[in-house]
């Protein structure tokens, strides 16, 4: 995209020789690229690639600098003291200045090249950060107030021959001002940053006709097999224009249209761009009058759809789960910029290697070569809005502010292919009439889904409008949502994770280190990011959740919790695992050696469930408040398949040993009986051939599925009608929680398993939770402390709560992660917190258990240096710790010591 045009720095008036180039200072962490960043021409590349031209010159590299008190008397025909190197802000190292300026002057020279003769000039600017005046040989073209979107001015009246002057100054309050600042602090630490003002995306020139196309609105109408376009122009009112379409650089499609009016470009048999396939068509468009641009576009559409009884969103007609990271945008070097062309596409190229199919870009707007990235990569797009400053209500001042920038977002990037999500408000801040911002954006867009505010569960939010396309979570370490899909408006996990590791070398040099839960390696790291991911497919299948996005792809500044760390220069986690996990979410896998229930996902059935009676497969309507037995005649531990590791197998919840299988195409729970049994039992998981959910193929029948009809559960091919829904099943969260049974109403007492210390048993002491050692000679209180009564859950009744028998009315519940003695308040977050599964013991053994956190699923009961918290295997906390730890979170249970 780029032309043979040279660039030259000319002498700028009133020094004896040339300009110095400026110098970029060392920064507080190196990146691969930082020392790749030329000091003449840094960011060469053609920066707008969808609205190109031929001819262009770029105006990045050194220019004069000053810091001022006021914009307003512009340093015309001066020399100023410093230099800067355009376009890193000003507080980069990359810059040449690395410090902090409320307002600013730029100043350099140029020529226009000899052959633009006869043709008018643009001066563009990707963005500046946040207001700007600028001055061209001393004529003010224009104000501009906005961080992140770009401007222009035609400076053709203003120009002389020769030697040109440019002036630009520029202020940035920063949070002292209502105005959308992102993650921008000047009081900045943990999860907020340095400021990056003043240029920060490339200046250029280019010559254009008089009449000119500006931008083009590009929407993909897939059902009626072309491309919607809207070609705006200046000083083309009226004109015809005629676009083409273009495929390995041969017409595909071509049609003639009107300046502003919405025509439609044929796009036969089209190509349609996905993450898996993110197929590009060239764009050719010209005026009437003879002005000529480039650009691209994808074929794609987006939706919402009822699939299997849940809402969710499509791409292309099908529900894909969008998998993502909470990319904020920054760099050790160059702040807001990134130092080469090269890094800003590696960010990108990481995270579809590691597996995801979706970038949240927070809370910042980047430039136009990184959406060409996300488009060429396959990586969908959640674009949030940046924000205004949290913790205080907007003036009137600051909401027009961030109308006018959120205006300008959608309109500047309508044309963006990976773009599928427009993101108004971020956990509440600085939110304002959420409900009609809501509508605003889709009336600005309404093809694109409207996320009003995500983290709308979180922080400074208003309530809930209750309208947009989403409802939106965050949950911290997560994943977890609150609130369930409505007919109008799907469910995501917005924010997740935030899993940190120190990396000695590699850190911000300053103090505060940040994240949401640490760990001590990398490989600890690791483990605990596939435990927490892989409970995402439980969310989708059983809690309708619909997309989610993990904090974060690198460490930024103090905030810990990347992929890699800021420097991009270490891997923190094993990047072969993180990939299989993310690609098994994204596929829908099963948790194997999980329990999980099959729910029907053929609309008006939607809340039966497969089960077995009396020996024999059927459908019922089962809910949390039918008896036991259906309850668990409806559970099912999901097994490696008997014939085929790699597929499934069914074992009943409460026939142990026995499974579900096809026998004359009839499904039933039966016993190993030998010869095609282990073939019969095992099932493959396939993508649901309703849209989502899963299908389950017969192993030794292909083109067989298991399905419904006339509640009865048979393995059929397909055969038309309701087929598709009645073969897609969502499996999910099991309907019996508990894999181990326990008696309710039965004193217990339970006894550490792990050699060496099996003399010793929980007991309560002082209001916490412990182990001691204990016998029917000790103390009648020490034996009271140590015994409980089973109760039914009080979060849900196929779990248990274990009642202190010394202290009637007080339960053992989990607070901090250790478990202790405290009354019920009555509240929700109580009666999670007191509510714990029984399960297989992890160490094994018989008369054994392991007790399972109910709201935090993967922790366990476990004892440590005395102790008892509830833990997981290799998580952040020290009691994490992965020795012993099937054998400390196994226990014995034992008749009542009092």
């Amino acid at each position: 995209m780029r032309n043979a045009l040279a660039f030259v720095l000319v002498a700028t008036a009133g020094t004896a020789g040339p300009a110095e180039i400026a110098a970029p200072k060392p920064p507080p962490l190196v990146t691969p690229w930082t020392n790749q960043v030329s000091t003449t021409n840094p960011l060469p590349e053609y920066p707008r690639p969808q609205l190109t031209r031929p001819d262009w010159q770029s105006l990045n590299g050194t220019w004069q600098f000053a810091g001022a008190s006021n914009l307003n008397t512009p340093p015309t025909g001066q020399t100023l003291g410093e230099e800067i190197l355009v376009p890193y802000p000003i507080e980069s190292a990359l810059s040449g200045i690395m410090r902090r300026q409320d307002f600013s002057y730029y100043r350099r020279t140029f020529t226009v090249p000899a052959g633009w003769s006869g043709r008018n000039v643009q001066l563009n600017f990707g963005a500046v950060n946040w207001q700007s005046k600028v001055w061209v040989n001393g004529t003010l073209l224009g104000t501009h107030e906005g961080g992140y979107d770009k401007f222009s001015y035609d400076i053709t009246s203003a120009l002389r021959s020769g030697s040109n002057e440019i002036v630009v100054g520029v202020w940035n309050p920063v949070e002292t001002q209502d105005i959308p600042v992102g993650k921008q602090r000047l009081s900045r630490g943990g999860i907020f940053y340095t400021p990056y003002s003043g240029i920060w995306q490339t200046v250029w020139l280019e010559p254009t006709n008089p009449a000119r196309i500006t931008r083009l609105d590009t929407t993909p109408n897939v059902a009626a097999g072309g491309l919607d376009l809207v070609v705006q122009a200046a000083n083309a009112g009226g004109q015809p224009v005629t676009a083409q379409v273009l495929s390995g650089g041969t017409v595909v499609g071509s049609a003639t249209g009107t300046v502003g009016a919405s025509f439609r470009v044929p796009v036969p048999n089209a190509r349609l761009w996905s993450p898996t396939d993110p197929f590009l068509y060239d764009l050719r468009v010209t005026l009437g009058s003879g002005d000529t641009v480039g650009g691209y576009f994808g074929m794609r559409s987006l939706g919402k759809a009822m699939i299997g009884g849940v809402l969710r969103p499509t791409i292309n007609g099908k529900f894909v789960f969008q998998l993502g990271t909470l990319d904020q945008g920054y760099w050790p070097d160059g702040i807001s910029t990134a130092p080469t062309d090269a890094a800003l596409r590696f960010d990108l190229e990481q995270q579809k290697a590691l597996g995801f199919n979706m970038v949240r870009k927070h809370i910042k707007v980047e430039n136009d070569r990184w959406f060409y990235w996300a488009d060429r990569l396959g990586l969908m797009v959640w674009q949030d809005m940046p924000a205004l400053a949290s913790g205080r209500e907007p003036s009137a001042a600051g909401r027009t502010r961030f109308e006018k920038e959120l205006r300008a977002m959608i309109d500047q990037h309508k044309g963006i292919t990976s773009i599928v999500q427009w993101v108004p408000f971020n956990e509440g801040w600085g939110e304002y009439d959420a409900g009609r911002i809501a509508d605003l954006v889709k009336s600005l867009d309404p093809t694109r889904m409207v996320n009003h505010n995500s983290g709308s569960n979180c922080c400074d939010s208003d309530p809930d409008p209750g309208n947009g396309d989403v409802i939106d979570d965050h949950a911290y370490v997560g994943p977890g949502i609150s609130r369930p899909p409505t007919a109008t408006r799907f469910v995501v996990n917005g924010e997740y994770g935030g899993l940190g590791l120190r990396s000695a070398g590699h850190e911000w040099p300053t103090s505060g280190k940040f994240a949401y839960e640490w760990l001590p390696d990398s490989n600890a790291l690791t483990n605990r990011y596939v435990q927490i991911t892989s409970r995402l497919v439980d969310l989708m299948n059983g809690n309708g959740l619909s997309g989610s996005v993990y904090t974060e792809p690198t460490d930024v500044e103090e905030e810990l919790n990347g992929f890699f760390t800021y420097d991009r220069q270490v891997q923190k986690m094993d990047f072969a695992r993180v990939r299989e996990v993310n690609q098994r979410v994204i596929s829908g896998a099963l948790s194997v050696n999980r329990l999980a229930s099959l729910r029907v996902t053929t609309p008006g059935y939607t809340n039966r469930y497969l089960r077995h009676a009396a020996g024999a497969a059927r459908t019922d309507v089962i809910s949390t408040s039918s008896p036991t037995t259906d309850r668990q005649d409806a559970t099912f531990w999901v097994r490696p398949g008997l014939s085929n590791a790699s597929c499934y197998s069914f074992e009943s919840r409460n026939v142990p040993g026995q499974f579900l299988r096809h026998r004359s195409y009839r499904v039933y729970r039966e016993a190993n009986t030998g010869g095609t049994f282990a073939a019969d039992a095992t099932f493959c998981g396939r993508p649901g051939l309703s849209g989502a959910g899963t299908s389950l193929e017969s192993a030794n029948l292909p083109g067989y599925y298991l399905r419904h009809r006339n509640e009865e559960v048979w393995v059929d091919a397909a055969s038309g009608g309701s087929f598709n829904d009645d073969a897609t099943w969502a499996i999910g969260a099991p309907l019996w929680r508990s894999g181990a049974d326990l008696t309710v109403g039965q004193n217990r007492s339970f006894r550490v398993t792990t050699a060496g210390y099996d003399t010793r048993y929980l007991r309560h002491r002082d209001g916490l939770a412990r182990t001691d050692v204990i016998t029917t000679a000790s103390a009648v209180t020490d034996r009271q402390d140590a015994t409980f009564t089973v109760r039914t859950g009080l979060a849900d009744n196929s779990c248990y709560t274990f009642e202190s028998v010394n202290y009637p009315g007080q339960f053992l519940r989990h607070a901090g992660y250790r478990l202790q003695k405290a009354s019920n308040d009555g509240s929700a977050v109580f009666a999670q917190d007191a509510t714990f599964c029984g399960q297989p013991p992890l160490n094994g053994g018989a008369g054994n258990v392991s007790l399972e956190s109910i709201n935090y699923p993967g922790y366990y009961w476990r004892h440590y240096a005395e102790a008892v918290y509830i833990a997981t295997n290799g998580g952040g906390n020290t009691w994490d710790n992965a020795a012993s730890f099937n054998a400390d979170a196994t226990w014995n249970n034992a008749g009542p010591l009092g």
